[in-house]
């Protein structure tokens, strides 16, 4: 469905003739609450069609030689196509799309094609593309998320979304969250007590010589109302929609060799905690609050030396994982009351990235939401300040960058 598609980021386009096919059915569509239509062919199989967009401005402050200048710019972060059908009761199977290069014009790639065996609540297996178990927010994928911005101004990013495309030159273990494998996952205690526990490649090549697996873990207990979202996903708010929540998660990914380069080859070990909470007010307003703990540890090789050395002429490509602690805490509040066709939601957030080996970066945000279908229809405008604008995903010994402030609006839709 459309929440496979998340997570985590970006588009999905159509062949011309599955256009064709579907505007020949579109007559007899009937409505889905995960996708846009679906078109039923038998007692047991159905096709269901979907699609996401997201797309921003963005204005950064940056330093120049007159003095402080803003750098503009328009980008379409997303463009999705979600397909998902069943041909059997217990067989499924999702395809879905992205523009995982839409700043560089956008190429059209696989985002996730998976074979899903769905037999029981506690045991089921997916199959093929899919996203990797980990935290809350690479869960919920960017459409889900509660705040616009959640990736791009966040904690450190997990192996599988480090790279925006897959490749296997020692650079890449996979793609907006996305890697190649295998994932168990289901409830049990009603549904309260979630797991899923993966099986994929990992980093392909340079520091994983030995084609060493990744192995990846989420476990979350639901202490109120049992979170609904499809498979082993999850959502960042749900507008009260979902009750009073609270939720708390763990996860775990762990690669021989996952982190460095050919040369200097490192272990790679990423914990997570997470916890949602989510409370709906006598007058029908909602506070919702999400943190997250990182905790990523690399062993047995890839000293900071040679993480200094990246880029340099003649040194072998890295895979420059992030080692040390961050957290992300944010909280939201929903207005009940109606202007126009949508809801109010005010919200704060701080981000800490604490490097082992290199300088701490912050970030600040304060912004407003403004929730029109919930996660399918909503306008996000937000002012950031802090050094992590500047000095990103750069963990050398020597990274340096000026606090700025990034102002950005950001539209997103969804059927």
């Amino acid at each position: 469905m459309k929440r496979s598609i998340k997570n985590t980021a970006t588009g999905r386009k159509a062949r011309v003739f599955c256009t064709a096919a579907i505007s020949a059915l579109a007559v007899g569509h009937t409505s889905n609450a995960l996708a846009g239509a679906t078109f039923k062919i038998d007692d047991t199989k159905w096709v269901s069609v979907g699609a996401g967009l997201r797309t921003s401005f963005t204005a950064q402050e940056a330093g120049s030689t007159n003095g402080k200048t803003w750098n503009n710019d328009f980008n379409l972060d997303n463009i999705r196509l979600y397909l998902n059908g069943q041909i059997h009761k217990y067989l499924k199977v999702e395809f879905n799309t992205d523009c995982q290069t839409c700043g560089n014009g956008g190429e059209v790639r696989v985002l996730d094609a998976i074979g899903k065996f769905e037999i029981d609540p506690a045991y089921n297996l997916w199959v093929g593309r899919m996203l990797v178990p980990a935290e809350r927010r690479e869960m919920n994928g960017p459409f889900y998320s509660p705040i616009y911005n959640t990736f791009g101004a966040g904690t450190p990013f997990e192996p599988a979304d480090y790279n925006l495309t897959i490749k296997s030159d020692g650079t890449s273990a996979g793609s907006f969250g996305r890697d190649d494998g295998a994932t168990v996952w289901g409830a049990f205690f009603d549904k309260r007590f979630q797991y899923a526990v993966g099986f994929f490649r990992g980093l392909r090549g340079g520091a994983n010589q030995n084609s060493n697996i990744m192995y990846a873990q989420r476990f979350a207990y639901n202490f109120w109302e049992v979170e609904k979202n499809p498979g082993y996903y999850t959502s960042g708010t749900y507008y009260g929609k979902g009750g009073d929540i609270l939720t708390v998660g763990v996860s775990n990914q762990y690669q021989e060799g996952g982190a460095g380069s050919a040369t200097d080859p490192g272990n790679f070990r990423g914990t997570t905690a997470d916890v949602l909470m989510e409370k709906v007010l006598p007058d029908g307003s909602v506070v919702t609050l999400n943190g997250e703990y990182k905790n990523y540890g690399i062993s047995n090789g890839y000293s900071q030396a040679t993480r200094n050395l990246e880029g340099s002429p003649g040194i072998a490509p890295q895979f420059s994982m992030f080692d040390g602690n961050a957290y992300d805490v944010s909280g939201m509040y929903l207005f009940p009351q109606k202007i126009w066709i949508g809801q109010a939601q005010p919200f704060l957030r701080y981000v800490n990235v604490s490097p082992s080996g290199s300088t701490n970066r912050e970030v600040y945000e304060a912004g407003l939401n403004y929730i029109i279908d919930s996660h399918n229809a909503k306008v996000s405008l937000s002012y950031q300040y802090g050094d992590l604008l500047t000095k990103g995903l750069n963990y050398k010994t020597d990274a340096s960058g000026d606090r700025s402030s990034q102002m950005m609006l950001g539209f997103q839709w969804q059927i």
